[in-house]
Order: structure tokens, then sequence, then C-alpha cells
């Protein structure tokens, strides 16, 4: 069970990170010693009192992890809420509205993408997921080629068994380890029930295609390795789904420059996820892993490839920069398996 905290327990740090919702800073829990992350809503919505909606977020994320949250390892761990109250003294503010405070426990490695308010300063925040899923071209021998679309599959298939479908699954909702090639997903807030029907507004509800789609879009891509380093540094489909034709008619446009057999493994995929006609999450992982050996393939055989294996390896030393340091990662250990 997750339970009710007092927020006088955590000992509060720096600011780890900001989405469109919620705002996550690093804490110590006095008691245990462990580090943690506190989840609230963003001041910004808070002052203006728009956050009514994150709100109700977050109670919906709070009761998929009493269902079955905890038995998914790869689902960063909820720890406890707060009442809704206003938490203006422990945060040295005078917002004046009540919320809930979520605690976490600190997932370990870095985010597949960083915060993008970072990259004013020069931080290459696609970096990981760049290196890591789009162009695995270096990993240790323990790690499967595949590791990371594996667990986020995985993942999915747990809530979608417990009658949930799980979104919003972009990067940097996914932290990477890269000692042990682990995954953890620390947003689970775009939650729906399966069986839901139309909103409001007529939208259909949202179902397991809309998550196929979402690994396509950020987990996938036709572009060859970059033979520089600088292709490695910005995000690739940073921008959320909005319409899914839409998103398929642009993928099979890109897809469609491949050469065989990628372009009929993309092909098909694309074609049953437009048509809405996996049954099985066997079905589509097969369909997906043809696709994504096809590419490995291609990209083992380019006449650059020891060019795209030198700028792999220089685009990795770039995660021994301060910034990362931030995050539960240490690049001298974490990053010693790693030889091109």
């Amino acid at each position: 069970m997750v339970e009710k905290v007092d927020l006088s327990r955590y000992q509060m740090a720096g600011i780890l990170g900001a989405g469109a919702d919620y705002e996550v800073r690093a804490a110590l829990d006095r008691q245990t010693g462990k580090q943690v992350v506190l989840k609230r809503p963003k001041p910004q919505m808070i002052s203006r009192r728009l956050h009514e909606g994150i709100e109700a977020r977050t109670d919906r994320t709070l009761q998929a992890y009493h269902d079955v949250g905890r038995t998914i390892p790869t689902v960063v761990p909820c720890l406890g809420y707060t009442d809704r109250a206003v938490h203006d003294a422990y945060f040295g503010e005078s917002l004046g509205q009540e919320y809930r405070v979520v605690v976490e426990e600190r997932a370990k490695g870095i985010p597949l993408v960083g915060d993008p308010r970072a990259r004013i300063t020069g931080v290459p925040i696609g970096v990981g997921q760049n290196l890591f899923s789009l162009f695995p071209l270096v990993r240790p021998a323990a790690h499967p080629l595949f590791a990371i679309h594996q667990q986020l599959l995985d993942i999915e298939e747990s809530f979608f068994k417990a009658g949930y479908i799980l979104l919003d699954l972009r990067p940097q909702n996914v932290f990477y380890q890269p000692a042990t090639g682990r995954i953890t997903v620390v947003d689970c807030g775009a939650l729906a029930n399966r069986n839901g029907g139309a909103n409001l507004r007529g939208r259909p509800a949202p179902e397991i295609h809309d998550f196929y789609l979402e690994m396509l879009k950020f987990y996938t891509t036709p572009q060859l390795p970059p033979d520089q380093a600088v292709g490695y540094r910005e995000p690739y489909g940073l921008r959320p789904v909005v319409r899914f034709e839409q998103e398929l008619d642009d993928m099979a446009r890109r897809f469609g420059t491949l050469p065989e057999p990628a372009r009929g493994a993309a092909s098909r995929v694309i074609g049953k996820v437009r048509n809405r006609e996996y049954t099985e999450f066997d079905d589509f992982r097969r369909d997906l892993f043809e696709y994504l050996e096809a590419v490995a393939e291609r990209n083992r055989s380019l006449p650059s490839h020891a060019r795209a294996l030198a700028a792999w390896s220089e685009a990795l030393g770039w995660l021994r920069e301060e910034y990362w340091r931030r995050f539960l990662f240490d690049p001298e250990q974490d990053l010693a398996g790693f030889h091109a």
C-alpha cells in the first residue's frame, strides 16, 4: 500500500527537472537515509490556479500504484503522498493553494532525454535517447540489443493485463542505467482505463495501438547513424503524438526511403498499427523486432560504419559532463562496459 506521509520527514535538495505539469526535486529521507524525489504540480500552475487537472492526474496515478505499480520492477516505486494542503512553509513560497506532493524512489541512471531548459546551457539533452535506443551501435556483451524496447513492451503489457493503458512513454519519462541496461519509468500519469468509452468531447478512448504508435515515434527511426557526434545532441520526435493518422502518414513517407528488407518490415508494422490489427502483444513485438533487426543489419554493413562508431564513442563522452552527475549515475563505473 502507498501511504500518506509528512513532508517534514524529507530534507529537500535541488530541482532535478520540470515537465509540462510537474516539478521534481531531490530529497533525503531522514528516517531511512535513502534518496527520493518529491513531485508536485509546477508552481506556475499552482499560483494561477490551473493545477486541478494535474491533481486529478495524480489521483489516477496513485490508484494505479495501488492496483499494479508495485508489481512492476521497472516502474519507479511510489513511497507515499501528502494530503492536499498548502505547503508554502515547506517550499518557502507564498502560493496559498492546496495541492498534493508525491514521494517516489529516486530512479537510477539518466533520463533518455534531459530537461529541455538545460539545452540553453549547451547540454546535449538527446544523447541518451540517440545512443541507447535509436542507434545502439555499442553495448556490453550481456545487454540484449533491443533491451529498452523489450522492457517498454513488458511494462505496457503488465498495465494492460491490470486494466490500464499507459501512454506518454516519451524518452524524457524513462531513465536508463547504462551499467545494467535497465530502464525505469518515472511518470505513469497518462493512464487510461482500457475499457473506457469516449470522453465528454466525443473523442475515442485511448487503446493499445496508441501505445504502439508511441513506440514507433519515439524509439525507431529510418535515419542513418550519425557519422559526426553532433548528430547525437538533439532529441528525436520530442513533440507528443497529436493526430494518429497524420503521424502514421508521416512515418510511412519517411520509412519508405529505407532499403529492403527494412522497408518492408517498417511498412508492415505501420500498416497494422494504422488499421488497428494487433490483437496480441507478441504479434507487435515480433514485427517491431523484425524491423529493428533489419535496421541493425543495415547499420552494420554501412561503408561509413567506422566513422559512425567513432561519432558514437565521442558522444558517449558527453555523459561525463557535470549535468548528468545530478542523477544517480557514475560515468566512470556506469560507462565502463561500452567499448567500440
